[in-house]
């Protein structure tokens, strides 16, 4: 069966959650970005993923957030929600609230509290259960980073059976895994490399584009590395790509998402504080990050 979905593919960044200095959500805030993101040829936004800090926030501030978005995103470019919760019932709840804000696809992360009994069976049970509830397609996110569980690719093979399980965001790194994915999933499952730091080596193996923080403060170099594959100018892609390794390293594991937002603040973008116990990168990592995006060109 031919999985579809609009604008599903190329660059987009998992935009962070803005919040004030007292402590909630600027929810003008996120609007002022994603107007300014929107000028840029993105495919569409992930909303509530990790760079989203999404565990720090409560249900009522998940669905303002998407029904912010929403207004705000053109409906040529998809709203990914992430949706995972740690129950079956809650991410099926979750997800149904976000197809009824107008959510184009859900992303679900892995649940892992309880990791030494999420074999493959019980992963498997899960994403069906998900998707056969789901009134939009379903994404799975694998980011073993965070959740200490790593999907296989004959395990995400078997999830793709699935008529409304669509593709994975796979933040691993394994460039062999992720060519396993699409070798074994076929022709219309979308393989996402979620980081920056493998994206064109992703492409090549046959992944659809990227789900990457560094689309959030160097948009157009990530939309670049893309066109330039798809035109066959690899060594161009390749050049950009090494260049944008540096940013996306201090993105993502050097400083985290208190980098990242600091890295937009510096770009003109509202980036703010993040959210405890998450907590500030320091005035000598600040220069440090500075340093970075000018040497790349970004700032």
């Amino acid at each position: 069966m031919e999985k579809s979905l609009p604008s599903l593919g190329g660059v987009m960044p998992p935009i962070p959650t803005p919040f004030t200095r007292e402590g909630g959500v600027a929810y003008d805030r996120m609007t002022q970005n994603l107007e300014r993101w929107n000028e840029y040829g993105l495919s569409g936004y992930l909303v509530l993923g990790s760079n989203g800090e999404t565990v720090y926030l409560s249900w009522e501030e998940k669905l303002r957030i998407l029904e912010t978005a929403r207004r705000a995103i053109p409906r040529d470019k998809a709203l990914i929600a992430g949706t995972g919760c740690e129950s079956t019932l809650e991410t099926i709840t979750l997800t149904q609230r976000a197809a009824e804000i107008g959510a184009d696809a859900a992303l679900v992360i892995t649940p892992h509290f309880y990791g030494g009994k999420m074999a493959p069976e019980a992963l498997v049970s899960h994403y069906f259960s998900v998707a056969d509830a789901s009134p939009i397609p379903v994404l799975v996110y694998n980011v073993p980073k965070f959740t200490h569980l790593d999907l296989d690719a004959p395990t995400i093979s078997r999830m793709a059976e699935h008529p409304n399980i669509v593709g994975v965001k796979d933040s691993g790194g394994n460039i062999t895994k992720l060519g396993d994915m699409v070798r074994l999933t076929g022709s219309g499952f979308h393989v996402f490399a979620g980081s920056a730091g493998f994206f064109f080596p992703a492409l090549v193996m046959g992944a659809a584009g990227s789900i990457m923080a560094m689309a959030n403060i160097a948009p157009q170099q990530a939309i670049d590395i893309h066109d330039l594959f798809k035109k066959g100018q690899w060594e161009e892609a390749a050049e950009l790509q090494r260049g944008m390794i540096p940013v996306n390293a201090a993105v993502t594991a050097r400083f985290g998402v208190a980098g990242l937002k600091a890295a937009l603040d510096m770009l003109g973008y509202y980036g703010g504080p993040v959210r405890s116990p998450l907590q500030e990168i320091s005035e000598t990592e600040r220069e440090a990050l500075r340093s970075i995006l000018a040497d790349a060109g970004v700032l």
